[in-house]
């Protein structure tokens, strides 16, 4: 048998040698579950592109997508060089589509870091705890909860100023309570157990208790839910920035080139288009990522 046989046998075999044997078991094993979901690869596929124009942007630019050539102003598709055309200021559109793929990454980057970790935090001290932490808590959740995230999301960044940076802690502020409550369900669950029972016996703190034995045991939910909601985070970017309270000009943000497009949607209709796309395709790949994620990881909900 060649080495990568015997890689596969070993990784396919169902008595591990040892706790490493067994969790790269259970991962090679996830990964073919999830290789044999055709949206799901289409939509990482998508991202992975996303990632390497975002990354090689300056190679991939045929332009630059600040430059302004006003005699060349809302060009169509395929005309002197411009593949997609120009917008009002003359700037290449596929440049700044390209460019703006980096914004994109940075807000989702930045949000799926911040927003996930506050409700895991959040949600399993109230699961844990319990009594009046957890009433104060989840009290502030449901604060949260009972706006529309794009309504509150423009309350803070009208209080915090405009731009990418505050539109971030914007959406992450109001990204969070989700994620609170899922974790905090999950650990009404988990402290039941006789195994963290166990734990207590022994003389561990509440913390290591949390963050050593209940955190590993949210993850899963956690980053399916993370990925599910990505699309509702790039769409609330894309609002901000169409109302001009998120990445300021000259910036190619998506939703600010809508915006900007907008004025001339029906004569000039890939100003406005080509971006919306944009937004379209990646909040797609977002889904069917999550909706794969969801089989592998939680086979049980999925069937549901």
């Amino acid at each position: 048998m060649s080495e990568t046989q015997n890689l596969r046998a070993w990784l396919l075999t169902d008595t591990p040698t040892s706790r490493r044997h067994a969790k790269y078991a259970a991962a090679y094993q996830g990964w073919l579950s999830f290789r044999s979901n055709t949206m799901a690869m289409i939509g990482l596929w998508i991202l992975i592109f996303l990632v390497f124009v975002a990354v090689a942007a300056p190679l991939l630019a045929p332009h630059d997508p600040f430059e302004q050539t006003l005699s060349n102003r809302l060009q169509g598709l395929n005309s002197d060089g411009h593949i997609l055309g120009t917008d009002s200021l003359g700037r290449d559109i596929l440049s700044r589509l390209i460019y703006g793929s980096r914004i994109t990454l940075f807000i989702v980057g930045l949000v799926a870091l911040i927003a996930p970790i506050t409700g895991l935090l959040v949600g399993t001290v109230a699961g844990y705890v319990g009594g009046w932490t957890d009433t104060v808590l989840m009290r502030i959740t449901d604060i949260f909860l009972a706006f529309p995230r794009l309504v509150l999301a423009l309350a803070f960044v009208a209080a915090l100023g405009a731009g990418i940076e505050n539109a971030v802690l914007a959406i992450s502020l109001t990204a969070w309570p989700p994620y609170a409550r899922m974790a905090r369900a999950e650990t009404l669950t988990i402290r039941s157990s006789d195994y963290i029972s166990a734990i207590q016996l022994q003389g561990a703190g509440p913390m290591r208790i949390i963050t050593k034995h209940i955190w590993p045991l949210c993850i899963s939910s956690l980053i399916v839910r993370v990925t599910l909601d990505m699309a509702g985070i790039i769409l609330a970017a894309a609002g901000l920035g169409f109302l001009g309270l998120g990445a300021q000009p000259p910036s190619p943000e998506w939703g600010a080139m809508i915006s900007e497009g907008r004025r001339f949607i029906l004569d000039s209709w890939w100003v406005a288009t080509v971006p919306g796309l944009a937004i379209f395709t990646v909040s797609l790949a977002f889904n069917l990522l999550g909706d794969g994620l969801r089989d592998v990881l939680d086979p049980k909900d999925a069937e549901k």
